[in-house]
């Protein structure tokens, strides 16, 4: 059975930068996956991932992406793409080690076969802990999405009966003393 994992990164604490994050928190309060699927919180590790995708057949990624767009327009980009230089300008660094991180693979020889980046504009990434409006609005297009790509690789998630909370602590407010 071959082992798939989907990512979420970015940096939680730069607003939109953090939508990966928040759309793999929110999948994983709506739905159960199959024991060959992981979530992967890749946040801002960087080259410290290597190890998380060494054993996987197939990735999906959802991150921010710099790109000719409207804020909240998403683009899906393929693994021949982070190889060939196709993917746009970074907008931080931990992209450029997701970047780094593959191509180590790739070098090692446990990259995944299959890579799919889902990859959305941003509006800020300005300090701050939670999505723009048009950014999160789009949470729910970016679930489909993943769902979708899952199931073109044989993957059915079972929409849970309750959904939980997602549990987004980086957007709670502190209480005042």
């Amino acid at each position: 059975m071959e082992k798939i994992g989907i990512m979420g990164v970015g940096n939680i604490l730069l607003q939109d930068e953090g939508f990966g994050v928040k759309a793999l928190y929110v999948i994983k309060s709506k739905y159960e996956f199959p024991e060959n699927v992981v979530l992967i919180d890749g946040g801002t590790a960087g080259i410290f991932l290597s190890s998380e995708i060494d054993s996987l057949d197939k990735l999906l990624i959802i991150d921010v992406v710099k790109a000719k767009g409207e804020p909240g327009e998403i683009k899906i980009y393929e693994k021949e793409d982070f190889f060939i230089d196709k993917l746009p300008l970074k907008l931080s660094p931990h992209q450029l080690g997701l970047q780094e991180v593959l191509l180590l693979n790739e070098v090692k020889g446990s990259c995944p076969k299959e890579i799919k980046l889902i990859g959305i504009i941003p509006k800020s990434i300005e300090a701050g802990t939670t999505l723009t409006p048009e950014l999160e609005k789009k949470i729910p297009e970016v679930e489909k999405l993943i769902i979708e790509i899952l199931k073109n690789w044989g993957i059915e998630p079972k929409e849970k009966e309750k959904s939980e909370n997602p549990n987004i602590w980086w957007e709670r407010k502190c209480k005042e003393v």
